[in-house]
């Protein structure tokens, strides 16, 4: 039996991300996916790089995401959209286009966020692409600065410093803020042995979540 999420279907990760998060950030979370659903029905639901994304028509449409403090929602062709004069456009994306959300009072009005994710859609139906940006010049790979009680422990298991040492600078922050967000010390310390037992075995923080 296949496990493919259709047009329209929810994904039981996005579910399970958002009762995974912290309280405040719940009603947020699934009323947006509401919104998301009631503007582009035929939406797709997925998880990319550890957080909920939506697709139509074989690109993504926008995503959303919780942080330790508030949540994000981006729209993926913001920059290319008509209606985006009350959108944040800006390059870091985990930003998202509506700035810091801490409260469902921080969202434009439900109408005009439906408008938006329309829009989008529209832009999506008609196949019009993102721009490629070039890749800015880089001496060598992005600086991660690790704490030093994970340090340690990377240098006790060889197998996974250099799991971890081969990562991509985003794969890194995965594994380093699940662990350096955790509010108490017995969850740091779960979460520090799991992390290593999972790199000891060459898996990056959300392998559950990547397609076999």
């Amino acid at each position: 039996m296949s496990s493919e999420i259709r047009s329209g279907e929810k994904d039981q990760r996005i579910d399970d991300y958002i009762e995974s998060r912290d309280g405040f950030a719940k009603p947020i979370l699934i009323h947006l996916r509401k919104l998301v659903h009631k503007a582009c029905p035929l939406t797709e639901e997925s998880i990319k790089w550890g957080f909920p994304h939506f697709s139509y028509k074989g690109e993504i449409l926008c995503y959303m995401a919780s942080f330790k403090q508030n949540c994000a929602f981006g729209i993926r062709k913001a920059s290319l959209m008509k209606n985006n004069k009350s959108l944040q456009i800006t390059a870091r994306a985990a930003m998202g286009n509506f700035g810091k959300i801490k409260d469902l009072k921080d969202l434009p009005p439900d109408k005009e966020i439906v408008s938006f994710i329309k829009e989008a859609a529209e832009l999506n139906e008609k196949g019009i692409k993102l721009k490629k940006q070039p890749k800015p010049e880089s001496s060598g790979k992005e600086e991660i600065v690790l704490p030093d009680y994970f340090k340690k422990i990377l240098n006790k298991n060889k197998k996974a410093q250099e799991t971890f040492t081969d990562f991509s600078p985003s794969h890194k922050r995965e594994y380093l803020e699940w662990i350096t967000e955790a509010k108490t010390e017995a969850t740091r310390e779960r979460r520090k042995a799991t992390a290593i037992e999972w790199l000891s075995e060459g898996k990056s923080r959300n392998w559950k979540y990547i397609k076999k």
